[in-house]
């Protein structure tokens, strides 16, 4: 069984498009969705296109997921609990702006979202067992990069029944080994730190770090004429993606403990 999985999308459909394009050329079997398929700007067109796909599909949920969940319930009068963050905190004021219009956006997906496990294992030939999460096999918030000490990793990986991880959340590809389990980042599909393009994994009977090529300009005039919030900052990271250096400082101060 050949396995594609797709992190972080971010409703970047354009990318999703092009991605789309080399699984199909790729014999895969079945699509991993690996959660955070929002926010972005096609958050609605995004979704349906992964559930509309011919391929088997499996979903976790990613710590956008959840956040947009919250909001949803927020918008029936509810008070919000659950944030996304790392530390717990609210989001800042704009990116509470993105979360609720993405909740009005897919409020008919609500029981669908809410469906979907946190983990998932597979069975897939080559590799043995291998466990996909968002952040880390225990929290969709927490974050590990390539640099995380492996101290701190051991009380996550050491005891795990599995001989393969993928993970996502930090957008940020890696491959490493802690202790006997290797830990792949299947970097971001819709919203990547470093090179820009869409990032992904096939897995099985190796492991391939995919980087698809698309036209970037033209995916930024889509995004930049939907009325997401954020759609101008959104266009330019495609354009022009943050470094991973500039990244991996950021996460050093907030990266699991």
């Amino acid at each position: 069984m050949r396995v594609a999985a797709l992190y972080d999308i971010h409703g970047n459909l354009p990318a999703l498009e092009a991605v789309l394009q080399e699984i199909q050329q790729a014999n895969v079997d079945q699509i991993v969705v690996g959660g955070d398929v929002i926010p972005g700007p096609m958050p609605r067109e995004t979704l349906q296109r992964l559930l509309d796909l011919d391929l088997p599909i499996q979903f976790i949920q990613g710590n956008c997921e959840l956040s947009a969940l919250a909001q949803m319930d927020a918008l029936r009068g509810g008070t919000v609990t659950y944030w996304g963050t790392t530390s717990g905190a609210p989001l800042p004021a704009a990116d509470q702006e993105i979360m609720r219009w993405t909740a009005q956006q897919l409020q008919d997906y609500e029981a669908l979202l809410a469906s979907w496990p946190k983990t998932l294992s597979l069975e897939i030939d080559g590799l043995g067992t291998v466990l996909f999460c968002h952040g880390t096999p225990r929290s969709e918030t927490e974050i590990i990069t390539r640099l995380t000490p492996e101290d701190r990793l051991l009380p996550l990986f050491q005891e795990l029944p599995v001989s393969v991880v993928v993970c996502g959340h930090t957008h940020m590809q890696f491959d490493r080994m802690i202790d006997k389990t290797r830990v792949i980042n299947a970097g971001s599909v819709g919203e990547p730190y470093g090179e820009p393009g869409a990032y992904w994994l096939l897995l099985g009977p190796d492991i391939q770090l995919r980087h698809t090529h698309y036209h970037l300009a033209q995916a930024a005039a889509r995004i930049r004429a939907t009325p997401f919030p954020n759609a101008q900052n959104f266009a330019q990271n495609v354009l022009h993606c943050p470094s991973e250096q500039e990244m991996l400082q950021l996460f050093t101060q907030a990266q699991v403990r």
